[in-house]
């Protein structure tokens, strides 16, 4: 008979497909931002201010962010999982990683609101 030993932390499944539907909203985003900055072209600081004064926009970039910390995480979470093998180095590493993408996630809410 054979039996299937499971390990791990049974991440596989949902973060791949985490990753790849961020990537996907990512890229949606940047062709959007390039046709808004192709028609607005904004010069100036009003310029830019107008681009992102939208509530879509800001709705639009805040998810783009969100989505971009949800990418870095998990491909920064597996890097250290993969390749950082003492564990309380790999976890200081992970807390590190994820105190910074807290802090720029907040940084970026007080821009946007």
């Amino acid at each position: 008979m054979n039996q299937k030993i499971i390990v791990g932390a049974h991440y596989g499944f949902r973060d791949w497909l985490g990753q790849r539907v961020t990537a996907v909203l990512m890229a949606f985003y940047t062709v959007l931002l390039l046709a808004v900055l192709l028609v607005q072209k904004p010069a100036h600081y009003l310029g830019w201010y107008g681009v992102f004064s939208s509530w879509w926009m800001k709705v639009a970039t805040l998810t783009f962010l969100l989505c971009l910390f949800y990418h870095a995480w998990v491909g920064m979470r597996d890097i250290w999982m993969d390749y950082v093998k003492p564990t309380g180095v790999r976890l200081c590493l992970q807390v590190g990683t994820l105190v910074w993408l807290v802090a720029c996630g907040m940084w970026a809410l007080k821009i946007f609101l």
